[in-house]
């Protein structure tokens, strides 16, 4: 029906018909597949949810005399300096070193402070302190560097997350004695409560299961600015089994994603800290589908009912723990769950509303001639099995 050449002509002239994913749905139910796919080029999906596999590369910009960076904090929070002199690498989920910390920096109020929140507040153009070692050499004779930096002082601000996107994920519950603290928040005993993090029917990736419309160089809303697909995600597993509508019974396909920091917004990059567990970052991502032909629409009218989640016990410490069967996103949504017979109250982690409006946005960026679609300059791969590490490793304590 249509090229994507042909939609950026459309856009570029004002005429294309962009929908959200969830105007899709409700025009299809009116009038069916057919003549949706006929009247709409593009179809803008959203997610905001807690991405934790994200970082930012910094570089600095050399000072004079030059440094080589071996070690480096930002109020407080260790940043990677393995790389070139002045090359910075600050994961979401990294946490405050206070010896690191200088003069000036509230340790208390430094204790659930970590990467994500560094990212969000260089986003937002306030000034964060850096400290920093060096090796020294001939050609980087300086020891030591301290300053004051913002995105607009340093070289290049950029993320650079290896995980992002997952295609569909589990619902957690404990049905343990204890209360749990887990990448999904607090757990608490004897499935008193359930956790889920996908949105479910809009997000991106159940509305092009197989991935035949994205790829490599696909250009994507990104914390609020442009960013593209760089790679396949880290723990991508497209293999997971799927329903017959092709969407994944858990987690599945993941996406590497990279973007310009220093042009996106901190409405859509926000730090966050989970307790008793540490930080990570929420993150807003939007990616839209080109209409190429009836296909697209027909994968694009899944609903809440038609995909479904394991509930995983996290009382069991343990790589494969046991489930408690599947649950649809719409059994989830009602903020209710039967588990054995017992009613269990339910939450998402993703914020429903601000993936919405990560959709609505794009949508309205692209109908303003603000953002043109591209061509994969290759295809995410679809045949890769998911490797555990062997259990003969030995174990070691972090102190």
């Amino acid at each position: 029906m249509r090229t994507i050449a042909q939609i950026n002509e459309k856009i570029r002239d004002r005429s294309v018909v962009v929908w959200t994913v969830e105007e899709l749905k409700t025009k299809v139910a009116d009038i069916g597949v057919t003549q949706a796919a006929k009247q709409v080029d593009v179809i803008t999906t959203g997610t905001f949810e807690p991405m934790e596999s994200s970082g930012a590369i910094i570089n600095l910009g050399h000072t004079d005399p030059p440094i080589k960076i071996r070690r480096c904090w930002l109020d407080g929070v260790p940043a990677y300096a393995g790389f070139g002199a002045v090359d910075l690498y600050l994961g979401a989920t990294q946490v405050v070193d206070y010896s690191g910390m200088g003069d000036g920096l509230d340790i208390d109020d430094s204790k659930e402070r970590g990467g994500g929140h560094i990212i969000e507040d260089l986003i937002a153009g306030k000034p964060i302190q850096l400290r920093s070692l060096g090796q020294v050499t001939d050609c980087y004779p300086r020891s030591s560097f301290e300053t004051t930096i913002t995105k607009e002082t340093i070289n290049q601000f950029y993320l650079f997350n290896p995980r992002n996107l997952y295609q569909n994920f589990i619902v957690g519950v404990n049905g343990g004695d204890r209360p749990l603290f887990t990448y999904l928040g607090p757990l608490q005993p004897r499935l008193a409560n359930a956790v889920y993090s996908n949105p479910g029917a809009i997000s991106p990736l159940l509305n092009d299961p197989d991935l035949k419309l994205i790829g490599i160089g696909t250009q994507i809303f990104l914390g609020g600015g442009i960013g593209y697909i760089s790679w396949e995600g880290t723990q991508h597993f497209p293999l997971q089994k799927r329903l017959p509508n092709r969407t994944p019974i858990g987690p599945a396909a993941t996406l590497a994603l990279i973007g310009d920091a220093k042009q996106m917004n901190s409405k859509w990059v926000r730090g966050c800290y989970f307790k008793n567990y540490g930080p990570s970052l929420m993150l807003g991502v939007g990616v839209p589908l080109p209409v190429l032909n009836e296909e697209v629409v027909n994968s694009c009218t899944v609903q809440d009912r038609d995909i479904v989640a394991p509930v995983v016990d996290f009382s069991i410490p343990r790589r494969v723990r046991p489930t408690f069967g599947l649950v649809s996103y719409a059994q989830l949504k009602t903020g209710k769950i039967t588990i054995e017979g017992k009613s269990v109250r339910v939450a998402p982690l993703a914020s429903i509303f601000l993936s919405r409006q990560v959709a609505l946005e794009l949508k309205q960026w692209i109908e303003n001639g603000e953002f043109t679609l591209t061509e994969p300059v290759a295809s995410i791969p679809m045949n890769r099995s998911f490797l555990p590490q062997d259990r003969w490793g030995s174990q070691i304590t972090l102190d």
